[in-house]
């Protein structure tokens, strides 16, 4: 047997630049993939990449309580206005005043099953304020009496006023506002 000899001692020089360390297998498996390292193309016809996980599942029924409320104040006044300045009740006013009543309880509430019939009660009230400030509107350009001093202080006359404008049709337009109002919640859960 032979000995093996230390190798002479060479002179100290300038360091030179180390070629980058190869990256070494993850927890000692050779066929893992290393850190940086392009993936294999797929093979052909099976799709790859991840599958996106679904949308979360909303069920707050307070925000979407809250949303349908202030969906329904901002239409009736909208819808109220509309009547004001045209002095007529327009039917697809109403089926807006219920299509975002519903919108806002079911985009913001969910598939809870409390807020069709919430949005179909709101709606009803929604399109009954919108009628009363619509007549408040009318009232105040044929009489002396400002829409605020109509619509506050002389309510009980603006109700009789809206009793004796109302005709059937004044309750299809409360029907089809509840009708979208609860379908549209229903149908705009996510």
């Amino acid at each position: 047997m032979s000995q093996s000899a230390p190798p002479p001692a060479q002179p100290p020089t300038e360091p030179q630049a180390q070629p980058p360390a190869q990256p070494q297998p993850v927890d000692g498996n050779p066929y893992a993939q290393q850190p940086g390292a392009v993936p294999p193309p797929p093979a052909p016809g099976v799709p790859y990449g991840a599958v996106p996980a679904p949308a979360p599942v909303r069920n707050n029924l307070g925000l979407g309580l809250l949303a349908a409320f202030v969906a329904a104040v901002v239409a009736g006044g909208v819808y109220g206005a509309i009547i004001g300045l045209t002095k007529h009740e327009i039917g697809w006013a109403a089926v807006g005043v219920g299509f975002l009543v519903g919108l806002a309880a079911g985009r913001l509430g969910g598939r809870n099953p409390v807020l069709p019939v919430a949005s179909a009660v709101l709606s009803l009230g929604s399109v009954y304020v919108g009628q009363l400030v619509g007549e408040a509107m009318i009232g105040a350009k044929e009489t002396s009496l400002s829409f605020s001093e109509l619509f506050f202080q002389h309510f009980d006359v603006l109700q009789e006023a809206w009793k004796a404008d109302a005709d059937p049709l004044t309750f299809v337009f409360f029907a089809i506002a509840a009708y979208v109002a609860f379908t549209g919640a229903r149908k705009a859960a996510l």
